[in-house]
């Protein structure tokens, strides 16, 4: 609660910025700033989850300063949604704070909680044009796996990283 009005700030530049919001619960409209925690909080017990969800964590990479500069959403499992389009770890950087180096760590770290929830090959996955994103899953040891092209046409990469 006491990131409450970083987060604020955090959501505002993004959404201001018209850009898709990722990780995708980054988008939900934190208002209501103690029931966005008790959702995040539900899903990483699996609670209230809506049909053909799978538990997943949520974690905000802040500075020693509290700023926060992104976020990441650990899927604790792959419906066959997530292992053609989503992946076990979907992470996303603020716009005034990309291209430098946070994303590379952000899933860096992503991927010692994987390894603590007992996930040893783990799926990441970015859009084809998202050459940043691909680099960092590169930089973290990704091999690509085949594409996936989604209902509206559009080719999401595939990568899997083991631990």
């Amino acid at each position: 609660m006491e990131y409450q009005e970083e987060y604020v700030a955090f959501y505002e530049e993004w959404k201001a910025s018209g850009e898709t919001m990722v990780p995708w619960v980054v988008s939900k409209d934190p208002a209501d700033f103690k029931d966005m925690i008790q959702f995040l909080h539900d899903n990483e017990k699996g609670e209230h989850l809506p049909e053909d969800w799978v538990p997943s964590s949520t974690y905000w990479l802040v500075t020693d300063d509290q700023r926060i500069l992104g976020a990441v959403n650990i899927r604790h499992g792959l419906t066959e949604k997530l292992f053609n389009g989503g992946g076990h770890i979907g992470y996303g950087i603020r716009p005034t704070e990309r291209q430098q180096g946070y994303a590379t760590k952000l899933l860096a770290m992503s991927l010692e909680i994987t390894k603590e929830l007992g996930i040893r090959k783990v799926l990441v996955v970015c859009d084809e044009g998202n050459i940043a994103s691909e680099r960092t899953i590169l930089n973290n040891g990704g091999v690509q796996d085949a594409s996936f092209t989604e209902e509206d046409g559009n080719a999401v990469k595939r990568f899997w990283i083991e631990r």
